[in-house]
Order: C-alpha cells, then structure tokens, then sequence
C-alpha cells in the first residue's frame, strides 16, 4: 500500500500545526463534543508536534487521527496488507511476543516502546519492516512508516481522556488484534 500524498515517510520540514489544528479535526470528525478539558488541550498540542512534522496539510493530519480514533481488528486483518505483512518473516513472532509485553505492563509511552522494541530486536533478532510493521498493524491498524509510531503513542494518552468516542488503549488493540488473528 502506498503512502498517501498528504503524508510524508519522513519529516521533512517544520512543523506548521498546533494544537487548535488538532482540536478542530477532533470537532469535525465528533470524536470530541464539548469544551476541552485542560487535559484534552494538551492531548491536542502533543497529537499536534507527535504528527504534524509527517503531513502536508489538514487532511493528512486528519488521516494519522483517524488511527488513534478509530480501530476495527476485524476490519484491519480482513486487509491486503495486513495478510502481506503477516506472512513475512517472524511477523507472528513478533505479534506473539508484542502481545504478551503489552499485556504484562502500564500504559504505551515512548520509553515503554523503546523498552519493547529493544526486548524484541534482542528476543527474536528481528529488524526493519519485519518488526516494525506487525506491531504498526497490530497497534496502529496498519503497516507503514514512522508517523504510525508516533500514533501508536497518543492511542494511550487519549483512551485516558473523556473523547466522543471511546479510544481504545494499546492493550485492547493487542486483545482484539489477538482474538480476531485466530
């Protein structure tokens, strides 16, 4: 699967969004109804300097939130890529083990991936896009680039916050991701 236009593989430029960007997409897309909450603005200044270094535009910020907000195990496995990225080498290793260092431990932050990341390098010697890309689909509900890292770790930061819609923490993608790979 390509790279959307509106999203670069990697930043290239200054990061021209800020939280008021993030706050309107999260009113336009109903994942957020009332006033924000103190905690919810700075939700969206993070999501804002997180994301905003890999898109374009708007629409491109909009497309890395929907991964935050969204998030359909069944509807992610029923995919092409999902089925390319799970027959590569060790991908179900890497699912397996990443599965049971989400479970065991607290919330996504960027120490905790870095923690797993390294424990699974190390664990299963593992590298590139044979890592990478199971855990993006597992946590983020699809394979690519860096920007889904960053996904990955406002999924816990946000399913910690009153949104419009529930977001679902990094340990109910693993689940769910688990339940519907069988």
């Amino acid at each position: 699967m390509s790279t959307p236009e509106h999203i670069q593989p990697h930043p290239v430029r200054e990061n021209p969004f800020h939280g008021d960007d993030v706050l309107v997409l999260l009113r336009g897309n109903q994942w957020l109804e009332a006033e924000p909450s103190p905690e919810q603005i700075v939700f969206c200044e993070h999501a804002a300097a997180l994301l905003g270094h890999f898109v374009e535009d708007r629409i491109g910020l909009a497309h890395l939130l929907r991964f935050v907000f969204t998030y359909d195990a069944a509807e992610v496995l029923r995919s092409t890529e999902a089925h390319a990225v799970l027959s590569r080498y060790a991908a179900r290793d890497v699912v397996r083990h990443l599965a049971l260092l989400v479970l065991d431990g607290g919330p996504f932050t960027s120490d905790r991936f870095k923690d797993v990341v390294t424990h699974l390098k190390e664990t299963l010697e593992v590298r590139g896009r044979d890592l990478f890309h199971p855990i993006r689909l597992a946590l983020a509900g699809r394979a690519g680039e860096g920007e889904l890292d960053r996904v990955i770790l406002l999924v816990d930061e946000a399913a910690a916050l009153p949104f419009a819609v529930p977001v679902k923490n990094a340990r109910a993608r693993m689940l769910e991701f688990c339940a519907a790979l069988d």
